[in-house]
């Protein structure tokens, strides 16, 4: 009974039992309070809060005679807040009500009993003051026992707000009965099947796209189930896996077995398992039921101990696929890096792989720095996923649905690579019956677990620009970074909600390029989490959404129809063998030119081959924590540039024609820069391709589009075809062109020798020290040739001497296309004053001017071809620092024998250069 009177009755010295004597009164109804306290702060769930310092707090009941009597507070802290207590105005002696209870909201709210105290018959004052600050208060039991009360009185008043949206779902569901049975019988008409297969989950919880396998709270419970159409009935497979998650699934072309992944436990990582549809089936020879198809690792304890960081850090497999050849693919993190944009090191990176059936012959396809994920197969055989990539632009962004074949060649961008909104684009599936149509699910990056909405995607339109797309779900957009924008009723006009409280869709099967399944949250069901707020939906293009199944307890997802599909075919490489023995690959540039505007032919020489490395796990820093972190680098690689780190493999000749042919690495993130005659970077590739052993791939030229690729037979007549292909060599000055990219080594000793003696570190020229001296974690002269971009300007392209992007600012866009000559050497004033002859700058009025006067005091200045190509080497390619992830970076390091090493070759590309201990 949550009333601020008293139930009325007598209190005694006598230790009594009897609830309804007791007299309960919640924090809120006060009879007194000073002006700062709010009885009910709905940002501390409804608890009674005093904001500041000097509070007070008085509640008045009544009693029916006079007795001694204990309190009993409910209350919540995360701090010591002792209170001094006045009954009927006079002060008690002591301080009450001083726990930490770990927490300032209701979570942590708990008991505490103080007493007995004398109370009189009638009315009756409780008051509370402090002279610092308080707990936050739920309510007071006034009893005549010490140990007995009733301890769930408040459950109501603090429910928390999911609990009570779970109740409300649950309510809005019991009344959709008929709509449900109406819903499934137009679907099973427009399908002509008569079962869904989907999959039963508590929503994650995890505070980014690609998180859920990492923060989500651990919420077991689900399966996969398959409804009947025809009366509403259901059936699970799988039942024997109990008490764990169950994350994405496949279909067979037959529809006979069902691949999915499922978390045993909360310390256990995703695995992949196979379950016939039909129960009395058997999976092998030798048994039925559920099977585990790919073994767990067999260190995978010594993988979870030694790379442990809150987080198992062991090994997830994911999000399975059924490939025309018999085999399996897969996103896993066997590949064992981490987010480069994660300063904790803690958020592991899933790439694509592929199995046979039976678990055998795993091999990795992808090799980027960041996650993918839900792969599924195209008509034409290709497997289509999700890509999260950023080569010098905005580290949010770029998260884009690419393809490749199942042996991981001819990887393509389908769509999204320079698209900044929506953010994300996952869950791609091909639409039935059309040509080069496909449906996605664009969310944001954070805070959320993968929720949006729904766009279909029409490739037969300009793949660089927004025109593809159409939203089949208008009320919820993607419209910057941090939540979502749903339509608002009154006002026709998108609302910003973090809270997800509008309609949210997930996982899109498309029957046609009009309908659609999916998982849908409706709007009034909650906010983005709410337990049972996702059910099964059948969706038009017209935004007209008909529910069809929604379970009043758990929410459904991932809806597919459960028949037979047409397999596509089995693509046939062609690979290389001698080559792929090598671990190279082949690649053809048709002409160079194609896509390359304001480049006069023959101005391009050579091909600049460059490689992004993903960040390994052998790099943490264990028992160090965030000692070298920076701008949420874990392990910094630059200052507000770039957050992956790059290495070179040299260069090879551009013929007279615009065309290349040389070999690249394979299994590697590779992208390419044009360079002139002085080896300046006129265009650069800001994506990576993937090149598998043995692989043949032609291009057309730059800023091709994948309908504009040529195939593999291509004309003879270019001339660089009549020659072998070129192996990656040397610039000038260079014994090798496979090389770190490191500023201390490459660009300091050139300042040291040329420029600081006016550039020095007292009373330096201009202001500007350009020597080595150590700062926290770069040096003085990198430092100030790279302008802080955190606090200052966000567009780092036209900024004092050196132009850079900056992957974490911004974050979001910053993913657009450059014309040639916007990025590098040809648009820096450092260089245009080292080469005046070799850079042609443009700017504005005031740029040009201290173009000039920079040359004219420099005009004495000369540096060898070796040493101009090492600083425009480093503007080129976005101005890193470190070369290496590993090495002690923090200033206060200074003197261990692992504090900045000069990076090895194999350092730079991921092997730990010495034992842990050692670091």
């Amino acid at each position: 009974m949550l009333l601020a009177a008293a139930i009325v009755a007598a209190c005694t010295g006598q230790e009594r039992g009897g609830m309804a004597e007791d007299v309960v009164i919640p924090a809120r109804a006060h009879s007194a309070k000073s002006a700062q306290v709010v009885p009910v702060e709905k940002e501390y769930s409804g608890l009674a809060v005093c904001h500041g310092q000097n509070g007070m707090q008085q509640w008045k009941f009544n009693l029916a005679a006079a007795g001694s009597c204990y309190i009993h507070a409910y209350y919540t802290a995360a701090g010591v807040r002792p209170l001094t207590l006045s009954i009927n105005g006079i002060k008690q002696d002591g301080t009450y009500f001083a726990k930490n209870t770990g927490s300032w909201g209701k979570d942590g709210l708990a008991w505490e009993s103080i007493g007995p105290f004398e109370f009189t018959q009638g009315d009756n004052t409780i008051q509370v003051n402090t002279a610092g600050n308080m707990p936050h208060l739920g309510g007071l039991v006034v009893s005549a026992n010490s140990k007995e009360w009733n301890r769930d009185v408040f459950n109501e008043l603090f429910k928390d707000k999911q609990m009570l949206e779970q109740e409300s779902v649950k309510e809005q569901v019991e009344r959709m009965s008929s709509d449900l049975a109406a819903g499934r019988a137009d679907l099973r008409r427009k399908l002509g099947v008569d079962e869904i297969i989907f999959i039963k989950r508590i929503p994650y919880t995890s505070d980014h796209y690609y998180s859920e396998y990492i923060n989500s709270k651990w919420t077991p419970g689900g399966g996969i189930f398959i409804l009947s159409l025809k009366d509403g009935t259901e059936r699970q497979i799988a039942a024997e896996l109990k008490g764990g998650v169950f994350g994405r699934f496949d279909l067979s072309f037959d529809a006979k077995k069902v691949v999915f992944d499922w978390k045993r436990s909360n310390g256990e990582g995703y695995r992949i398992y196979e379950v016939n549809v039909d129960p009395s089936a058997q999976l092998s020879a030798g048994g039925a039921g559920v099977r585990q198809v790919l073994p767990t690792p067999e260190n995978e304890a010594e993988i979870v101990n030694k790379y442990r960081l809150g987080y198992h850090n062991g090994t997830d497999d994911m999000h399975p696929c059924y490939l025309p050849d018999g085999g399996i693919a897969l996103v896993s993190t066997r590949c064992r890096t981490s987010t480069l944009c994660h300063g904790g090191d803690a958020f592991t990176t899933p790439v694509l792989y592929r199995m046979d059936g039976d678990g055998g012959n795993l091999q990795q396809l992808s090799f980027g720095a960041l996650s993918e994920f839900t792969p599924t197969m195209l008509p034409d055989g290709r497997i289509m996923y999700a890509r999260w990539e950023y080569v010098d632009k905005g580290a949010v962004s770029s998260k884009c649905i690419w393809a490749m074949r199942p042996d991981g060649t001819m990887s393509a961008e389908i769509y999204g690579n320079d698209i900044a909104v929506p953010t994300t684009m996952i869950q791609a599936r091909a639409i039935p019956d059309t040509a080069s149509k496909y449906v996605i699910l664009g969310c944001p990056h954070y805070p959320q677990n993968a929720l949006g909405t729904i766009i279909r995607l029409d490739m037969n339109k300009p793949i660089r620009t927004s025109e593809p797309m159409t939203y089949m779900t208008p009320d919820v957009k993607v419209l910057e970074e941090g939540g979502w924008h749903f339509k608002d009723a009154e006002s026709g006009s998108m609302v910003r909600d973090r809270g997800g409280n509008g309609p949210l869709f997930r996982d899109p099967w498309p029957l046609d390029e009009d309908h659609f399944l999916v998982a849908h949250k409706p709007r009034g069901f909650g906010s983005s989490y709410v337990q049972n707020g996702y059910g099964l939906y059948l969706l038009e293009s017209t935004g007209k959404v008909t529910s069809f199944y929604h379970d009043p307890e758990i929410s459904a997802w991932q809806p597919m129809a459960l028949t037979a599909r047409i397999k596509p075919p089995v693509l046939q490489s062609v690979i290389d063998e001698q080559l792929a023995e090598k671990k190279m690959a082949t690649c053809v540039v048709q002409d160079i030119y194609h896509g390359l505007e304001n480049t006069e032919r023959g101005t391009i020489k050579y091909i600049r081959i460059l490689e992004q490395i993903p960040r390994p796990w052998s790099a943490r820093r264990h028992g160090r924590g965030l000692a070298d972190s920076y701008d949420q680098q874990y392990a910094v690689v630059s200052k507000d540039t770039a957050l992956g780190l790059k290495v070179q493999h040299g260069v090879v000749p551009v013929e007279s024609d615009g065309s290349a042919h040389f070999l690249v690495p394979a299994n590697a993130n590779i992208f390419m820069q044009a360079l002139d005659e002085n080896y300046l970077a006129v265009q650069t590739e800001r994506t990576f391709v993937n090149y598998m052993p043995g692989e043949i791939r032609a291009c057309i030229g730059c800023h091709e589009t994948p309908d504009d690729a040529p195939s593999l037979t291509v004309s003879r007549s270019f001339l660089a075809l009549k020659r072998k292909p070129s192996l990656p060599g040397p610039q000038i000055g260079e014994t090798t062109g496979r090389r770190p990219l490191h500023y201390p080594t490459d660009v300091q000793p050139t300042l040291d020798r040329h420029c600081i003696t006016c550039h020095g570190e007292r009373e330096p020229k201009a202001g500007l020290d350009l020597t080595g001296r150590l700062t926290t974690f770069f040096s003085a002269s990198y430092e100030n040739l790279i302008q802080e971009r955190r606090n200052g300007r966000k567009d780092r392209r036209e900024p004092g001497l050196v132009p850079t992007i900056g992957e974490n600012h911004p974050k979001t866009g910053n993913v657009h296309y450059l014309p040639a000559r916007s990025l590098g050497s040809h648009n820096s004033l450092l260089v245009a004053m080292l080469m005046p002859d070799a850079v042609k700058l443009a700017g504005d009025e005031a740029r040009m001017e201290r173009l000039a006067k920079l040359i004219k005091a420099h005009k004495e200045l000369k540096l060898e071809p070796a040493e101009l190509l090492k600083i425009s080497n480093w503007v080129d390619t976005n101005a890193q620092y470190f070369g290496s992830y590993y090495g002690r970076r923090n200033i206060k390091d200074k003197g261990h024998p692992n504090f900045r090493p000069a990076p090895t070759w194999e350092s730079a590309i991921g092997i730990p250069p010495l034992p842990e201990d050692q670091r």
